[in-house]
């Protein structure tokens, strides 16, 4: 029978080591929860210590610290069940000890144990955070250890489950207004391409062997239609290899500046994406500033979730003519990215010591108005592109109509 090597803890807190021998890994965890042993390590003695390791996060479902383990919405629920937990009185360790169980999925399971086993090993909650950057963001580990520091942890923690959950709900808001006009634009897209490039060219076959003056809508129709019927490969690899070239160049550094300012240049596009990355900006800065992280911390980690690389690079140029003694508001109001509104708000808020609050106004001001531009933009965009396809679909009808027409007069 295999021996295993372990080490753990004891319900009492203290460490644990030793040998086991069971028929496989799993055999022996049962065989030490029974004997009072938590294992937090099984390997079987003449493993490599490698492989063994590999295989233990394998088994127990733990993450690597490369991969991602939490969605917005698991993170956004467990930071307020942290939060009601500490709130209710129960230690750290405790709580996540809640926290395992509670979780359903195997993988968040495996992730709350490791965490719990660094931070019963004399660990710092957020040092432990700041292993799993795909899990936890900046923002996260700076509001934990502010909240650490300041012994406020609990109170840290709703703030950031509210924060999660507002910028959770904005992003779904933008996400499903956009989603029914995409779909209608791709649908429409495809019906139409299997128009011309298919069902067209049959009823046109018929004219050519008429062998008659055709109407200039006919003739226009017959040779997009033949020339996408000849080369609808070469077109769809085309668009696909455009696609993926935009994509690579949008990933260097100049090229997402390039399409960040060509996007906020864009008629109500460009007016949405402006006051979604305001809204994130202030909303993390006030919450963060609420937390007691310093505002030059606080600006470092808010700017990154403007996902906007110009609106990014003048929250930077700010930082630095606050380091060197400006206020925040001036230099965001010569940038010219920025609204009066914000400068004036953030300038009113520095001048009366609310900041925060401020912030905070702004933020939902933005909030507002996003829905109220979505809103305007959907309902542009439906009859628009309703009537372009209802004329694409016309010239196709009157294309194919009018030799018809021509051919019955003829014959009469």
């Amino acid at each position: 029978m295999p021996v295993y090597q372990y080490q753990g803890y004891r319900s009492d807190g203290g460490a644990a080591a030793g040998i086991i021998d069971a028929e496989n890994a799993k055999v022996a965890r049962l065989k030490l929860r029974k004997e009072g042993v938590y294992p937090t390590d099984v390997v079987e003695q003449g493993q490599p210590a490698a492989r063994a390791q590999g295989k233990h996060r394998i088994e127990t479902g733990r993450p690597t610290k490369k991969s991602s383990v939490l969605s917005a919405t698991d993170l956004s629920l467990l930071t307020r069940q942290f939060a009601t937990l500490l709130v209710a009185g129960l230690p750290l360790v405790d709580a996540l000890g809640v926290l395992v169980d509670q979780a359903q999925k195997k993988p968040i399971k495996g992730l709350l144990a490791d965490i719990r086993e660094q931070i019963r090993g004399g660990k710092a909650l957020s040092s432990v955070l700041e292993t799993y950057e795909k899990d936890f963001s900046p923002i996260y580990v700076h509001m934990v250890r502010a909240g650490e520091a300041s012994g406020a942890l609990d109170q840290i923690l709703f703030r950031l489950a509210e924060f999660l959950e507002k910028q959770q709900a904005l992003r779904n808001k933008v996400t499903n207004a956009m989603l029914y006009p995409v779909i209608m634009l791709v649908i429409g897209t495809i019906i139409l391409f299997f128009l011309i490039t298919f069902v067209v060219p049959k009823i046109t076959q018929v004219f050519a062997q008429q062998k008659q003056a055709l109407p200039w809508p006919t003739v226009a129709l017959m040779s997009v239609s033949e020339f996408m019927a000849d080369y609808w490969m070469v077109l769809t690899g085309l668009a696909f290899g455009g696609l993926y070239l935009i994509q690579r160049f949008t990933k260097t550094g100049r090229g997402r500046m390039v399409a960040d300012r060509l996007t906020l240049k864009l008629p109500l596009i460009g007016e949405v994406a402006r006051m979604v990355s305001i809204s994130r900006l202030t909303s993390t800065l006030a919450t963060m500033l609420a937390s007691g992280v310093q505002l030059l911390d606080a600006l470092d980690v808010s700017k990154r979730v403007m996902n906007n690389r110009v609106l990014e690079e003048t929250v930077e140029g700010a930082r630095q003519n606050i380091r060197e003694g400006e206020t925040i508001a001036d230099p965001l109001k010569r940038s010219g990215e920025f609204p009066a509104l914000v400068t004036h708000m953030i300038a009113v808020g520095e001048k009366s010591g609310e900041m925060e609050e401020m912030l905070r106004r702004v933020s939902q001001i933005y909030d507002s108005e996003v829905e109220r531009v979505i809103a305007r933009l959907t309902s542009l965009m439906e009859p628009i592109m309703i009537l372009v396809m209802g004329a694409i679909v016309l010239f196709i009808v009157v294309a194919i109509l009018l030799p018809i027409f021509e051919m019955g007069q003829m014959i009469r």
